[in-house]
């Protein structure tokens, strides 16, 4: 059965802040400038329903924090709870993260990274959609500080395996530290929706912390020619489909990828 589309924020709140587009965003674009008080910046790449922008944000007044979310409703929905909340420590762009990451982050720029429950693209012939990649990694080494930390989970263990392989090739991160789940206090006191609903139908979550050293040479940031900027700021495409819409794994049954 399809899930509902997320709803829209109050039409009275002004998202002219909270909410960001990626055709509008400059090249570079330093996000440490997108905020009217200066302060480290950590970045969530598929912020989904905001649940981490949201709480992150209230928690730590002394921080930034910017999302990426593909999909333009759940983007908007975050700006709305951002805009509810008066927060004026997070922001949400709503675009292409590999191409924002790649392409538009300046070196070194985020104090933090967080991916909480990308989309596993199942079938084999979707596995490139992937964005835990090796080139992504590389891209996200780059724009991190060194000793700042990628925070990667997911309830998919292949999925898991595959990202640390990848992020050990690239030679920008220490060897993955294990984050332990922590015992939520009320109903929505867990990192994202996702892994609220997956503790809650018992389901095992793989957690880790990636430091970035300063030992090796990060790539250079991928200048994108006019034409790829404008294909890319269209925006997602039909077959993206946003993080709280992801596909289930296919039944063990099944007759392929």
């Amino acid at each position: 059965m399809p899930r509902r589309p997320p709803r829209r924020p109050d039409p009275g709140l002004d998202l002219s802040f909270h909410l960001l587009a990626q055709e509008d965003l400059t090249d570079p674009f330093d996000p440490r400038k997108a905020f009217p008080e200066p302060g480290p910046v950590e970045l969530e790449v598929g912020s989904g329903k905001g649940l981490f922008l949201t709480s992150a944000a209230a928690a730590s007044s002394d921080r930034n924090f910017l999302g990426i979310e593909i999909a333009h409703g759940y983007a908007r929905l975050t700006a709305g709870k951002l805009a509810a909340a008066a927060a004026r420590n997070a922001r949400i762009i709503r675009g292409d993260a590999g191409f924002i990451v790649g392409s538009l982050l300046p070196d070194a720029c985020l104090a933090g990274m967080h991916v909480y429950f990308p989309d596993p693209w199942w079938k084999a012939r979707h596995r490139k959609r992937r964005v835990l990649s090796e080139g992504f990694l590389a891209q996200a080494g780059r724009v991190l500080t060194t000793g700042s930390l990628l925070h990667v989970w997911t309830d998919v263990e292949e999925y898991f395996d595959e990202a640390l392989a990848a992020a050990e090739q690239t030679g920008l991160f220490a060897a993955p530290s294990e984050e332990a789940a922590s015992e939520p206090s009320h109903d929505l006191d867990y990192r994202t929706h996702f892994e609220r609903r997956t503790r809650l139908a018992g389901l095992p979550v793989w957690r880790a912390a990636l430091e970035r050293l300063a030992t090796a040479a990060p790539p250079r940031r991928v200048t994108a020619s006019p034409a790829r900027t404008s294909a890319r700021a269209a925006g997602p495409t039909p077959t993206a489909p946003g993080r709280s819409d992801r596909a289930v794994p296919p039944p063990a049954s099944g007759s392929g990828p």
